[in-house]
């Protein structure tokens, strides 16, 4: 073969939505830390080209993320990770976390040890321990203790096509915009995923132009990353819509939106320490959040959520880059990826 790079992904999804995970191949990424690393690929020309290796046709599709497995640079990690997706690298994610958890036991990567596994991850924004459940050399279901989660701004008004909406800005990991469905006239449903997507895109960057956000202690990590829709299920569960650049919603609740979504919940003195609640995706998967523990970031409040849920490893694959392949670059179309990939060079 003349391939000039070959990467190793194993295939995994967290309650539906995909994580692909690199197990080899991963070049050596610059950077004395998780969150230099994370700087690096969204800064530097070699970064971006490596996000679009994996992440854009014709190997890529804008469906799920990749994972990149990295050395650990924290004394306490077993393995550090950094999130992929066609628009940048992100420093977290509970759904991708539950991926790369996944598949650190069973690829044999971190010794499985029945009946629970504890590892903890490095990624961007801190570490994240993931408590799994095991049985029989498969890994069942992941806790997850997220990193501190807090309220940028509760109630944020914003002037759009719909009216003036009122808005949380709130961070889980990464920042989100996390909106109440009902305002732009929509419900949270499968049939209504394009639409939900394109409210999301406008909303995004409206957002991100009024309401400018850096985490007070990452300085690498900022700018409103996704916009969350919610609503209450008869249930009393939360149903969640997280949109997602260039153009789709997530499958799974949202580790880290609901994360963010704690938060705000705990500042309006809806939930306590202790409590656990359901959340429930599009297509009705469903993750447990609870609160953990109360703290702080700085000077604001803060929250340590816990995130369960279930990882399905469901293939295996070698991607590689061809040096004479006039495509190698990568590429999208707004056929499939939605309005937002005409913004994408190439």
């Amino acid at each position: 073969m003349r391939w000039k790079r070959t990467m190793q992904l194993l295939d995994v999804h967290a309650e539906g939505e995909i994580g692909k995970v690199a197990i080899g191949g991963v070049p050596k990424i610059p950077g004395a830390t998780t969150a230099e690393k994370l700087a690096w690929l969204n800064s530097d020309p070699k970064g971006q080209e490596l996000r679009r290796f994996l992440c854009l046709e014709p190997r890529g599709n804008p469906i799920g993320s990749v994972n990149l497995l990295l050395p650990p640079t924290h004394p306490e990690a077993d393995a550090a990770f950094v999130i992929l997706q066609p628009d940048q690298a992100h420093a977290s994610s509970g759904s991708n976390s539950i991926c790369v958890t996944t598949a650190l036991l069973e690829a044999g990567i971190v010794e499985m040890q029945e009946p629970e596994t504890i590892v903890t991850l490095e990624t961007a924004a801190g570490l994240v321990r993931a408590k799994a459940t095991c049985r029989d050399g498969r890994c069942e279901r992941v806790e997850l203790t997220m990193v501190p989660s807090f309220v940028h701004e509760l109630d944020v008004s914003l002037d759009t096509r719909w009216g003036t909406i009122s808005l949380d800005l709130a961070y889980g990991g990464v920042f989100y915009a996390l909106v109440d469905v009902d305002q732009i006239g929509l419900t949270i449903e499968k049939h209504n995923a394009a639409a939900l997507v394109a409210a999301g895109m406008e909303l995004k960057a409206a957002i991100n132009q009024a309401y400018p956000v850096v985490h007070p202690e990452i300085p690498a990590v900022s700018g409103v990353a996704y916009v969350m829709f919610r609503s209450v299920d008869p249930d009393g569960a939360v149903r969640t819509c997280t949109t997602m650049w260039p153009g789709r919603a997530d499958r799974s609740p949202c580790g880290t939106g609901n994360s963010a979504n704690l938060a705000t919940l705990y500042a309006r003195g809806k939930v306590a320490k202790g409590d656990v609640f359901t959340s429930r995706s599009i297509i009705g998967s469903e993750f447990r959040v609870g609160l953990k523990e109360v703290t702080s970031v700085g000077n604001r409040p803060a929250v340590i959520p816990t995130i369960s849920g279930r990882g399905f490893t469901f293939g295996q694959q070698t991607v590689a880059l061809d040096p004479f392949d006039p495509l190698a670059g990568g590429f999208a179309m707004t056929d499939v990826w939605g309005p937002s990939a005409g913004d994408i060079k190439g």
